[in-house]
């Protein structure tokens, strides 16, 4: 049976988050921890990722959210077999944080959705798209969400969860 990794971005998940609420409802959800959550490098946050996919007892499903989809999208790379399928939610812009956008440009070797906002101040929605398209992934507009955090009022999640549940279960055409 396969485990999930909940990738928190920066500052990590707190308490109300929709990441943690899903942590909570899934028995198999495990998070992936940083060293240093206030300082983001993509080489030491996609490690810590890679090492959460190696110590999982099978393969692995990812819900990540901003810069955690990122270092996911790094992990998930150079762990092709490990890894069931990936919930990208509001990924970061890259340049955003100076990393090179060549460490992200490779397809990736497992079902994906990425799912962002049309007004997220961490990335434009065409810029979302192209990483989206970049990574052969699923791509979902959700419309005006803000960051899809707290902040933008997304703490429980009841749609999140059930794009997780469809993508777990092979699911195309994503809707909420």
């Amino acid at each position: 049976m396969a485990s999930t990794l909940i990738v928190p971005g920066l500052r990590n998940s707190g308490p109300t988050h929709w990441q943690t609420w899903l942590e909570q409802r899934l028995p198999d959800a495990r998070r992936i921890e940083q060293a240093d959550w206030e300082r983001t490098c993509l080489s030491d946050w996609a490690a810590q990722v890679r090492d959460g996919i190696d110590a999982a007892a099978g393969p692995v499903w990812i819900v990540a959210h901003s810069f955690g989809c990122l270092a996911s999208v790094t992990a998930g790379c150079t762990r092709p077999g490990r890894i069931r399928g990936a919930l990208l939610v509001a990924p970061a812009d890259p340049a955003r944080f100076g990393e090179p956008e060549a460490l992200l440009e490779e397809r990736l070797p497992f079902p994906s959705l990425v799912v962002a906002s049309s007004n997220d101040p961490w990335v434009s929605l065409a810029s979302a798209g192209r990483w989206a398209a970049q990574w052969g992934a699923d791509f979902l507009d959700i419309g005006p969400a803000g960051h899809i955090n707290v902040d933008s009022g997304h703490g429980p999640w009841a749609d999140g969860l059930q794009l997780f549940r469809r993508l777990q279960a092979g699911g195309q055409n994503f809707s909420v």
